[in-house]
């Protein structure tokens, strides 16, 4: 009987900690320890006793889950551990704004070596440069995009050589 409880007792503290310290191993292991003292049980207090056993462990289990949702997330500790905002927003991906931008002229922000940042039309955006080392003011020329920066080139349309 001492084994059943000392797993019990383990393995909600253990569920409970994953709940307010994130991760997966404290809650994985809680989870097999409330296994083990349910089969422990099974073979302590015969197939009745078991059951009964089982029914204490995840009744205890669910209040423990409610009390630490509804009760702990009200606490000092609670309001620091629970999210009250979403993160909203994308990630720099042009996706198909970057269709827009092709055949579009820059001019380069920093040197690009081979990565830095344009300037097209007053907007401010993350590109490689196929030409290599280009230095900042150059005039370059939105050839291609992939989906976290746009490709330029030199522009040579003014170029009278």
């Amino acid at each position: 009987m001492t084994w059943v409880i000392l797993l019990a007792a383990v393995g909600l503290t253990m569920i409970s900690l994953e709940i307010i310290i994130p991760g997966g191993i404290l809650g994985a292991i809680g989870a097999m320890c409330t296994i083990a003292a349910c089969v422990v049980s099974f073979s302590v207090f015969e197939p009745v006793g078991g059951l009964i056993a089982t029914a204490i462990i995840l009744v205890a289990t669910g209040l423990l889950i409610w009390l630490v949702f509804k009760v702990l997330s009200k606490t000092v500790i609670g309001q620091r551990a629970f999210l009250k905002k979403s993160v909203s927003g994308v990630s720099s991906s042009y996706g198909d704004d970057a269709k827009e931008l092709i055949g579009r002229s820059a001019t380069a922000m920093t040197t690009l070596a081979p990565s830095g940042y344009i300037d097209i039309a007053g907007e401010r955006y993350e590109a490689y440069s196929q030409s290599g080392l280009t230095k900042a003011g150059t005039a370059l020329k939105v050839v291609a995009a992939d989906n976290f920066r746009l490709i330029v080139e030199a522009d040579t349309s003014d170029r009278t050589d």
